[in-house]
């Protein structure tokens, strides 16, 4: 009795595999056409940032530091900790993280953002999309890798996959937010200007939800890049090979040194994705300020 009975199962692996194998009996063209977009977007931008040179890269992110953080001492230190990168000698490795980062970041908002908007102006669709999220969101990432490798293989694809799924949701949840704790009041008063859907959305509810969709897009990205290790198991290249053939040959150094990189990175990504989400006073004129 103290054991649970074994005569009532629920075969939902069974149930699961027969649907990932009539997926892929009937929709292999397709997951191939999306591997291809895939793939080709990474490598753009993983081709730009290799082209660059490394000093260019470095002024533009101290550059970047220093007019969105508004800090010029933010702007040095982001120089410096993209200097100490090169130094380690994992620069082209840095720059492919960075690629898969941003492509992944850019296909996640590309999918996050108009689910947003739909859960927002529809109360059914955020109760079909809610819990979905959740389980999205509480699922171990490692569980992300299974169909992305079934779908796309080895490689780059399968691990920007895996990435995509597992960033998207706080974009799709703080879109929705943003969007639906606009002041009634702006809404009301477009309306009776004669405003149409559309226009209230974009010339109202999306510029001053502005702040909450740019957090939800901070989170994507810092969650993108923690799948940078976990998405080298599959093929990815960049830091995160660095640090699984560490631990590989238990090569704590090494580790340490990737890892390091991997949190300089981080870094810089959020304080710029941050200061977008952060209103910035008006300097006032000095005409202004003597009268």
């Amino acid at each position: 009795m103290s054991k649970f009975p074994e005569l009532f199962t629920i075969p939902l692996a069974q149930g699961v595999d027969n649907a990932m194998d009539w997926l892929l009996m009937n929709w292999a063209g397709l997951f191939d056409f999306i591997g291809f977009i895939i793939l080709k977007v990474v490598l753009a931008f993983e081709g730009l940032f290799l082209f660059v040179p490394w000093f260019v890269i470095i002024l533009l992110v101290g550059f970047a530091g220093w007019k969105l953080v508004g800090n010029l001492k933010t702007g040095i230190l982001f120089m410096g900790f993209l200097l100490v990168i090169g130094l380690f000698g994992y620069w082209d490795l840095s720059m492919q993280t960075l690629a898969l980062v941003i492509a992944s970041v850019l296909f996640a908002l590309l999918v996050g953002l108009p689910l947003g908007i739909v859960m927002a102006r529809s109360d059914r669709a955020e109760n079909i999309f809610k819990p979905i999220l959740d389980a999205m969101q509480t699922m171990p990432s490692f569980v992300y890798l299974i169909p992305a490798l079934m779908f796309f293989g080895m490689g780059k694809v399968p691990a920007m996959f895996a990435t995509i799924i597992y960033a998207v949701p706080p974009v799709i949840r703080l879109t929705n937010v943003g969007i639906r704790t606009v002041d009634v009041e702006a809404v009301e008063a477009a309306k009776a200007f004669g405003a149409t859907k559309k226009q209230i959305l974009f010339d109202v509810q999306l510029p001053l939800a502005k702040p909450s969709i740019m957090v939800g897009i901070n989170q994507t990205t810092m969650m993108a890049l923690a799948m940078v290790v976990i998405g080298s198991m599959i093929g990815a290249k960049g830091l995160g090979m660095e640090v699984l053939l560490a631990i590989g040959r238990i090569e704590v150094g090494r580790g340490f040194e990737a890892g390091i990189s991997i949190v300089f990175l981080a870094v810089i990504i959020d304080r710029i994705t941050h200061s977008l989400s952060v209103k910035k006073p008006k300097k006032q004129k000095k005409s202004e300020v003597t009268e």
